[in-house]
């Protein structure tokens, strides 16, 4: 089964069951400055999960895309990766845990609708309960479990868990909050104000026992459990109850609780080709199959070229995506992220043997495995392979900086080494074969320290930046937003019709908006932007919003880039005296916007300054 075959019978599944299909968000969260990217199936979702009415309806089903920047370390095994899609559906106050377990279930084990999965094979988990936050043990969810089960032939027995009782022949297993209460935040007690959560029911997949007791296995002799990290069992899906939400006097229940569901696709995509290694799956073999050609090593010839293999493929296929979204590597934000995935993935290549540049031809095969669901990824590639190219060349000359450091430093220890890795994406494992050359052990233990000292510090600082993900809508913000339809509406007016909106980013403090043009502005330009948009501001212009057909909306003249992540029906803003014959801008958006540009008062291009290759980004105050 391929990604697409996957994730077109995950909709069709769900839209048979009243779902409407909507597109995936982009990575990076529409004017929200409180989380750098949509790490999550149910971020784009939130407004709705607290209350706000989706404009399709109370049943949604999509294949989110996702990027989680905090497990680049973990990427190596058969299963973490940066990148993934998740297949997601909700109920918004619509149904609960009875049609919500009973359709995963049917989804997994169907063999015409579904996949077909060996019940047998699959292995459930739920929630404890939470005495302290008054949270009940979820026996209602085992219930439904176990009839489930029983339907299959298939007698499910329940576990109280505890990790050195291993499996007890059971089926059903219970844990606590760590393992099953679900919120952005994890833990009630980590959960801001204001969040969301629940108590949720995991679902596994066992690939066999003897994984577990195989010879070379270092978990061969401890007790068995579904979320072991032994490769046994993989978690496939996880159905979140949202009942409750965090407030200041405790956690309340939600006046009409939902179901969020997200199952990773890659994860789903293993054993539905009964593979234990998301690598060998359609989701990574194209790419896998370009660095064996380079490379001229085998995958999974020994573990150490196995891990380079996973960490290239995982890397620059985030790296890709998040590109066609609009992040390119930088050393700020966003930016920086895409940047260490670049220069990890060509340090690993160093390490089977690549030494030339290999780039270009990974960012061919990603946008081939996505030019169906994600034809953006295949219009853009040009100009993604040139910038992240330019990105190999920057970092090959960094390895250059790097070692001229090293001749200058006297002696070589972990905080030196942290200080090459951080300043010039510098591997520690050359300079740990650098300081063996002049007889100077370097541990991985004295440069991890390091690593965390920093990481602490960087924690430390970002504090407040974390607010449970929710969109900013407060009157400065409202405004910006507005604010970006007439930036945009100047720079095309006055630069060409070529500049095309690449991201933007707001603040109660300012308005960030990065566009596709292939120099610096100049001052006469930026004067002419300013002025045109005061002057638009000044005429206190109305600002109307229309639903309608995406197809009448385009016909209307209305601007949407990566027109595929909207829906069928959507959201059109207008700014001018008149929606048909006088408009300064006619764009697809669904943020907050002011009902008249004069109440946004007088605006200010601050700066001006390159992003990447043919990316410039404005600020405007």
């Amino acid at each position: 089964m391929t990604p697409n075959e996957l994730r077109q019978k995950y909709l069709n599944f769900f839209q048979k069951n009243g779902h409407a299909i909507v597109p995936s968000s982009p990575l990076v969260p529409d004017n929200d400055p409180t989380t750098l990217f949509t790490g999550s199936g149910m971020q784009p979702m939130v407004p709705y999960l607290l209350g706000q009415k989706h404009q399709l309806g109370t049943r949604i089903v999509d294949s989110q895309k996702c990027f989680r920047s905090q497990d680049i370390e973990e990427v190596g095994d058969n299963r973490h990766t940066t990148f993934f899609e998740m297949l997601g559906n909700w109920s918004l106050g619509d149904y609960f845990k009875k049609e919500q377990l009973t359709w995963f279930f049917t989804f997994l084990t169907d063999k015409t609708d579904g996949m077909g999965l060996d019940p047998n094979r699959l292995f459930v988990t739920v929630f404890r309960g939470a005495p302290e936050i008054d949270v009940p043990k979820d026996t209602e969810s085992v219930e439904i479990w176990k009839q489930l089960f029983k339907e299959k032939n298939i007698e499910a027995q329940d576990v109280d868990f505890a990790e050195k009782d291993g499996m007890k022949d059971g089926r059903i297993f219970y844990y606590d909050a760590k393992k099953n209460w679900w919120s952005r935040a994890g833990v009630p007690s980590n959960m801001p104000v204001g969040e969301p959560g629940g108590p949720d029911s995991e679902v596994f997949y066992d690939f066999g026992v003897e994984l577990k007791l195989h010879e070379n296995s270092q978990f061969k002799d401890e007790p068995c459990h579904v979320n072991c990290d032994c490769g046994r069992f993989m978690e496939i899906g996880n159905s979140v109850f949202m009942e409750y939400v965090k407030t200041d006097n405790g956690f309340e229940k939600l006046s009409k609780p939902n179901v969020d569901f997200g199952g990773g696709l890659e994860r789903i995509l293993a054993p539905a080709n009964n593979e234990i290694d998301v690598f060998r799956t359609d989701a990574f073999q194209p790419i896998v199959k370009v660095i064996e050609k380079i490379s001229g090593v085998t995958y999974g010839d020994d573990e150490v070229h196995t891990r380079s293999f996973r960490v290239i493929s995982d890397h620059m296929r985030a790296a890709v995506m998040l590109a066609s979204d609009g992040i390119f590597p930088s050393n700020k934000a966003q930016g920086y992220f895409s940047r260490r995935l670049v220069r990890r993935s060509i340090r690993y290549a160093k390490m089977i043997g690549i030494e030339n540049p290999f780039v270009a031809e990974i960012v061919k095969a990603v946008s081939s495995i996505y030019a169906e669901p994600y034809p953006e990824v295949s219009r853009q590639v040009e100009q993604i392979s040139r910038v992240l190219e330019e990105e190999e060349s920057k970092f090959q000359r960094a390895l250059e900086k790097g070692m001229r450091e090293i001749e200058k430093v006297g002696e070589l220890n972990a905080q030196v080494a942290f200080q090459l890795y951080e300043t010039y994406g510098f591997p520690f494992e050359l300079t740990q074969e650098i300081a063996k050359e002049k007889n100077v052990e370097l541990t991985e233990i004295d440069f991890n320290a390091e690593k965390t000292k920093h990481a602490e510090q960087s924690r430390s600082a970002s504090v407040g930046m974390f607010k449970g993900g929710l969109q900013d809508h407060s009157e400065q913000t409202t405004k910006y937003h507005t604010a970006t339809h007439l930036l945009h509406a100047a720079l095309r007016k006055v630069l060409g019709t070529h500049v095309q909106q690449k991201g933007s980013n707001i603040t109660g403090e300012r308005l960030r908006f990065d566009f596709s043009h292939p120099q610096a502005m100049t001052e006469e330009e930026k004067k002419q932007v300013e002025d045109q948009i005061n002057e638009w501001v000044a005429q206190d212009l109305p600002v109307t919003k229309q639903v309608m057909k995406k197809e009448d909306a385009l016909k209307l003249g209305a601007i949407a880039f990566f027109i595929e992540k909207y829906p069928d029906e959507v959201s059109v803003y207008t700014v001018g005296k008149d929606v048909d014959d006088d408009w300064v801008s006619k764009e697809f958006c669904g943020g907050p916007h002011v009902e008249h540009t004069g109440q946004i008062g007088q605006l200010k291009i601050q700066k001006e300054q390159a992003v990447s290759a043919g990316v410039r980004r404005i600020y405007l105050v």
